[in-house]
């Protein structure tokens, strides 16, 4: 079976020839993202223990911040490592340093040193999401990818919204060291199941040996740090005016132009420049990291609309966004009988037409309407969006060799991570300007706290406060129809129709 799309055969085959026993690796895999997806989250509802017991108010943020910052530059390198060394010794690596850091955060002494750790964490945690997901490319055959898929899409939804809820339970009846120390007997399980069932295949050809591009993955991580941080902090430590949010955006520029240079003069890149010149992997790219950006509306923005507008408890606002990962997999695993018809582009265009209708309807909501209502529009949005990712992330990496798709996967995921990071940026200065101008001050945070103590507010007070968030998330998610109609653009522009699929069972060339 193949895609409608074109079909070319390449020097490497779309699948590598899967191990003895799938079975025992998908367990893995499915373990490893489930690590990375619950560390994401886990932390944020056992702040007030960790600051109680470390001190550290002023910079707790980091603990995100740093994680984040760690997944999202180190992607490239690890996504170039899996294709010069082989995924395995890629993913043991990475297995290995996240649970060396979540054994140093559990002992951690104080917030710096915290913070220090999650970023030994991160940078585990970009060699697990990396290679993971290209790992189940190479185990299955296209028509047998969506299953697995969405198997991994069911684990990284489910922990996500699970995080929160498990950080609050372990650190209010436990301790929060407990949240680090899970992650222990866990991670053991997935790394005892790789090294005794995955089996890469044995190179058929001599090749010279590796080049590393030491000085590029170095810039690369430069400039990402630079970027990041600047767009994380931004609006937050510092205002987005200030020295340093502008000394971080030149210096992130100057490094960028430096890193391209860096990477056009080495031999082997670790981002090459066909990345960026084939259409099918730059328009993927581009329509993913749109993807990042209006994912922060109801991932971020939806729980304090739940609770500020609604009225929900903390469990009941995870229950209105849970609808969503409910859809995601479900339309992402039935994905395969759309595209084997109308082709991966008009999928995904089909897929992102229908968010962009959903993420318009959210302002349509009435004041302060039922819950209902968002959760139905969450479950229409997570179907729509499994109809828009799957479909380009199974397209573009069966337009890739064996030894080209970790560096295909690891851009993907890179993209769709820095777009995430500029949606958390640009949405949470739109949503705190909202507020400002119709409350003459304040930012979201505040706003929410306050809304948890209404018996120190007036009724009326109470009315505006809710009637200003309502208005405020109302904005962002027009914003994030603004990145899907980004998505459409792309996709309907730059992609090509059909995508240049390779033949099933061709060999890869070492």
């Amino acid at each position: 079976m193949t895609d409608p799309s074109t079909t070319r055969t390449g020097t490497g085959p779309a699948s590598a020839p899967a191990p003895t026993r799938r079975g025992p690796v998908v367990a893995a895999l499915m373990l490893g993202m489930g690590l990375a997806a619950l560390d994401g989250t886990i932390v944020s509802t056992a702040v007030p223990q960790i600051v109680g017991d470390l001190g550290g108010l002023a910079v707790f943020s980091w603990l995100f911040s740093g994680y984040l910052l760690a997944v999202t530059v180190t992607l490239p390198v690890y996504g170039k490592l899996s294709d010069t060394f082989g995924r395995k010794p890629v993913l043991i690596a990475g297995v290995v340093l996240f649970l060396l850091g979540s054994l140093l955060c559990a002992a951690a002494w104080n917030m710096a040193s915290l913070i220090a750790f999650r970023v030994v964490q991160g940078l585990g945690g970009g060699a697990l999401q990396g290679t993971v997901q290209t790992i189940a490319a190479d185990l299955y055959p296209l028509k047998e990818r969506p299953k697995i898929q969405a198997k991994l899409s069911s684990v990284w939804a489910a922990s996500s919204v699970a995080g929160p809820a498990a950080g609050g339970l372990l650190a209010g009846y436990a301790d929060w060291r407990w949240i680090f120390l899970i992650n222990l007997p866990v991670g053991l399980v997935a790394l005892w199941l790789i090294v005794r069932h995955l089996k890469e295949p044995a190179r058929t050809t001599p090749r010279a040996p590796a080049r590393i591009d030491w000085a590029g993955a170095l810039a690369i991580f430069a400039t990402g740090a630079l970027l990041l941080t600047a767009l994380v902090q931004g609006g937050v430590a510092w205002p987005w005016l200030s020295a340093p949010s502008l000394g971080l955006l030149a210096g992130s520029a100057v490094l960028g132009a430096v890193t391209v240079l860096v990477e056009r003069r080495a031999a082997e890149p670790i981002i090459p420049g066909w990345v960026w010149r084939r259409r099918t992997i730059s328009a993927v790219n581009l329509a993913l990291g749109a993807l990042g950006l209006l994912m922060v509306a109801p991932t971020v923005f939806l729980p304090t609309y739940a609770q500020s507008v609604l009225g929900l408890g903390p469990i009941a606002a995870g229950f209105v966004l849970s609808a969503m990962t409910l859809s995601w997999p479900v339309s992402a695993a039935l994905s395969n009988r759309v595209y084997t018809r109308i082709g991966f582009r008009r999928t995904a265009i089909l897929g992102i037409s229908g968010a962009l209708l959903v993420l318009l309807a959210f302002p349509l909501l009435p004041f302060p309407g039922k819950p209902w209502q968002p959760a139905l529009l969450m479950l229409l949005l997570g179907a729509a969006l499994g109809l828009f990712q799957l479909p380009l992330i199974v397209g573009v990496q069966s337009t890739v060799p064996y030894r080209e798709r970790g560096t295909t996967t690891a851009s993907v995921l890179f993209c769709r991570q820095v777009g995430q990071s500029v949606g958390a940026a640009l949405f949470g200065a739109v949503a705190n300007g909202v507020l400002a101008a119709r409350l003459g001050g304040g930012d979201l945070d505040t706003l929410a706290r306050a809304l948890d103590a209404p018996e120190s507010l007036t009724a009326g007070a109470m009315d505006g406060l809710r009637r200003a968030v309502d208005a405020a998330v109302d904005y962002v998610f027009v914003g994030a129809a603004g990145a899907a109609a980004l998505a459409l653009l792309v996709l309907l522009t730059l992609a090509p129709r059909r995508f240049p699929v390779l033949e099933e069972g061709t060999r890869r060339e070492d």
